[in-house]
């Protein structure tokens, strides 16, 4: 039996590093085409599974999409979360803190955005911004730093307590193609707008981020929500493993419509007709 997509991208091991996971690798599918094709073709089966889990209103999801500049965040939500139809689906990109979200605790600003029950919330960047960048930075001392993950995995415990499963994807872009996707930025004159100088100075701490992001992986969440590390330098590759690993976990979930049995259908039939 073929490795499911959920168990192939896994993040596990204590000793997980990203150094290991090739982000130009496409097992599974190497024609540019037929993943298109396939990633399309699975939109009736992902619309199925939105209005089960809607209608049903028992379960949320959640899908955390994280990686550096470039990795493809915008265009997983481009060509796999419009799929679904746009209804119960929620996508949240989250920005550096404004003044007042600073006063609260870190993660007060992401809890009105996880899904309530039925619906489908999307994370363009998220809470492991406050373990990535601020670790990098060091906006916060290591004491601070250390609390974060306990605090991040209380988190995502919870809200799976509350039923949300948390779907968390690290798009991993390589140094080389980064490089690329800046220059056809700025090659593109409807892109140029992305482009920000402070992103080359992101690039010039590559091997930093990478540490932060593997301490993350392997400290948050292993078991109540696992990371899947999706290869991202094809573009069409990423958008292959996510729309499968969603439709993986949907299958996991399986919600189903409810059966209304207290519905007299033939009296409302009759009204119905008569009306």
């Amino acid at each position: 039996m073929a490795k499911s997509i959920c168990k192939r991208f896994a993040a596990v091991g204590d000793d997980f590093t990203l150094a290991d996971v090739d982000p130009g690798a496409t097992p599974g599918v190497k024609d540019k085409a037929k993943a298109r094709k396939f990633v399309a073709s699975l939109a009736p089966a992902l619309r199925d599974w939105q209005t089960r889990l809607y209608s049903e209103r028992e379960q949320g999801l959640l899908l955390v999409l994280q990686g550096m500049d470039a990795c493809g965040k915008d265009g997983v939500v481009k060509h796999v979360i419009n799929l679904f139809y746009p209804t119960s689906v929620h996508v949240t990109p989250f920005k550096a803190p404004s003044d007042i979200e600073k006063r609260h605790n870190f993660l007060w600003r992401f809890r009105p955005y996880l899904p309530a029950p039925g619906n489908i919330a999307v994370f363009n960047r998220s809470h492991y911004e406050d373990v990535g960048i601020v670790r990098v930075h060091e906006w916060a001392t290591p004491a601070v730093i250390e609390r974060r993950y306990g605090e991040i995995n209380r988190f995502e415990a919870a809200a799976v307590d509350n039923g949300i499963t948390i779907v968390k994807c690290f798009l991993h872009v390589s140094y080389d193609v980064q490089r690329q996707r800046m220059l056809d930025r700025l090659a593109e004159p409807t892109k140029r707008w992305k482009f920000k100088e402070g992103d080359l100075d992101e690039r010039a701490r590559w091997d930093e981020y990478m540490a932060a992001y593997d301490i993350a992986i392997r400290r948050c969440g292993p078991e109540t929500a696992p990371w899947y590390v999706v290869p991202a330098d094809h573009k069409w590759y990423r958008d292959w493993v996510i729309s499968q690993l969603l439709l993986e976990t949907f299958e996991g979930l399986n919600p189903q419509y409810p059966t209304m049995s207290n519905l007299d259908l033939p009296a409302l039939r009759r009204r119905i007709k008569a009306s």
